[in-house]
């Protein structure tokens, strides 16, 4: 690699990682999911931190895979990754819905990022995302019903309420990457999670997502901070800015204290 800006960089490392994930599992055939997993997230996390050392020496780094320096907290520039991201589609053979993400945070604002779908051959990242029009026309009122996307390990009650509200369609989905991905391309309206997150599952999600004009926020409409002492991030909307409302708003009627 040489000299890139940071959209380019997030780009093509979340590729570079992707691609080798890809021979890994290609590599393994049908030996033990666990292994691969195992070996997956560290081969990537292990090729991301050195290639970040190396091209951002003066950044910081908050991988999932990683040991967490406190000293980030007073960087200005923070690379947060998850090196692979829907670990456990990526041992499951014929899945595609596992992905890489990297995206960088700067004095409070995610800056850069991509999503690297390497199953699916595809990559989002700001670098051909940015400025590009939304997605799909969806109309404040869709005439069509709903597809919510929500994860496949942890479904969150407030999708199934927010479900029969709305009449929506629940679709279970692996990465967030993965989840981002379809509602970009229009091939479902809206990503809803709640229960437990973490800032490397959303930050390169989101970072896209705004590239592409969609409305990302927590489920309660406030701002997705990142760069926190405590990274745990635990729940997300992502959809068309003209649903945000309606969905924000259905969203609050369902919501319990214990949700």
């Amino acid at each position: 690699m040489t000299l890139h800006d940071d959209d380019q960089l997030a780009h093509d490392l979340a590729e570079a990682a992707g691609q080798r994930l890809l021979a890994l599992r290609q590599a393994r055939g049908d030996g033990s999911a666990a292994s691969l997993r195992r070996d997956g997230d560290r081969q990537s996390h292990e090729f991301l931190a050195a290639r970040l050392a190396l091209m951002r020496p003066d950044d910081a780094l908050l991988s999932e895979e990683g040991k967490d320096d406190p000293a980030r907290l007073s960087a200005s520039r923070v690379w947060i990754v998850d090196p692979l991201d829907g670990t456990r589609e990526f041992g499951e053979p014929g899945r595609t819905d596992w992905a890489v993400h990297v995206a960088l945070w700067e004095l409070g604002e995610l800056t850069a990022g991509a999503v690297a779908l390497p199953a699916q051959g595809r990559i989002l990242s700001t670098a051909n995302l940015r400025g590009t029009p939304a997605t799909a026309a969806t109309p404040a009122a869709p005439a069509h019903r709903l597809r919510l996307l929500v994860s496949r390990s942890r479904p969150p009650a407030l999708a199934e309420a927010l479900g029969q509200r709305l009449g929506a369609e629940l679709v279970p989905l692996g990465s967030a990457g993965a989840k981002a991905a379809a509602v970009i391309a229009g091939e479902a309206d809206a990503y809803v999670h709640s229960g437990g997150q973490y800032e490397w599952d959303s930050a390169a999600p989101v970072a896209v997502a705004q590239a592409a004009g969609l409305h990302a926020s927590r489920i309660d409409g406030s701002k997705l901070e990142y760069n926190q002492a405590d990274p745990s991030l635990p729940d997300i909307l992502i959809c068309p800015a003209v649903l945000a409302g309606m969905l924000l708003e259905a969203i609050s009627s369902v919501r319990t204290p214990a949700m």
